[in-house]
């Protein structure tokens, strides 16, 4: 059955802002991000994520990009990982502290050199079964080239068809032609949550289809899908189930475009300026009665 996701039913899956809290109790995210040609995208992953009612993100990137972001993101905290001569992450045992954190995303910006890949593969190994994780990009990318089997329980991936096309080892357009049905089949492979990207995004949990309402061309551009990363990885740390967080994370991700579009046109909105929508896009599925 397929089900088509609106404003009245993500409205329900707000989750409780409770006003005895501290930022422990809106959860601690790792964001694993970045690399020297990719500092953007370590950027707009972590301040969506604040944006979106996170309490805390830590930002582990190579080295030599922390003082890239620094000054313009005095929000979050960084996690140096060692970095080869261009800029991508170069040993594979740098993070001991992964099971601090209540959500682990990664992915965005980190290149698929062999360096990389190893570093990615031995992290996702030493998650306990129960971590919530988001994966996007060179995350997937890099999934993509390993021969082992991982399981992804808890988990969220959000490809785009290419993506998905490199993971699953199937045709691009077999992939187009049959999104439901190659959706549906990542989740069950993985067993995780798939958020298929595109026009109309697919969600699944490897049996119930949801399709996305909201949404335009201004969110075909660099950065769109670092940002829906961090969308998803705050409703995540803020106790949502990964289906629910993937449900209300896309909708509001393409809400924000959809009012940003508004006043600046689809053509000129940039992935950064769907952050500066994202308290409108709030306002807006709150006023729904």
């Amino acid at each position: 059955m397929v089900k088509y996701i609106d404003k009245k039913f993500v409205n329900s899956l707000l989750p409780i802002r409770n006003e005895d809290s501290h930022k422990g109790s809106f959860g601690k995210i790792l964001n694993i991000a970045g690399s020297v040609n990719y500092s953007g995208a370590a950027f707009l992953s972590s301040v969506s994520a604040l944006k979106t009612g996170a309490g805390y993100v830590s930002l582990a990137c190579p080295d030599v990009i922390i003082d890239r972001i620094a000054p313009i993101a005095p929000e979050i905290t960084f996690l140096p990982l060692i970095s080869t001569q261009s800029g991508t992450v170069s040993d594979v045992n740098q993070i001991s502290n992964l099971n601090d954190f209540d959500v682990i995303s990664m992915g965005c910006g980190l290149t698929t050199n062999e360096q990389t890949q190893k570093f990615i593969i031995n992290t996702l190994k030493q998650l306990h079964p129960n971590q919530k994780i988001v994966i996007d990009a060179d995350g997937i990318n890099n999934l993509a080239k390993y021969k082992g089997e991982i399981f992804l329980k808890n988990s969220v991936i959000t490809p785009h068809p290419k993506e998905l096309s490199r993971l699953l080892h199937v045709n691009f357009d077999e992939i187009i032609e049959n999104r439901e049905k190659y959706a549906r089949i990542t989740s069950q492979t993985y067993e995780c949550i798939t958020v298929l990207k595109g026009h109309n995004t697919i969600i699944t949990d490897g049996e119930n289809i949801y399709i996305n309402t909201t949404g335009n061309s201004a969110l075909s551009k660099a950065g769109s899908g670092d940002v829906l990363t961090g969308v998803i990885s705050a409703f995540l740390a803020q106790h949502l189930s990964p289906l629910n967080s993937a449900l209300l994370g896309v909708f509001l991700h393409g809400l924000s475009g959809d009012l940003a579009s508004e006043d600046l046109t689809e053509y000129s909105v940039l992935a950064s300026d769907l952050i500066d929508y994202i308290p409108f896009a709030f306002y807006d599925i709150m006023s729904v009665e």
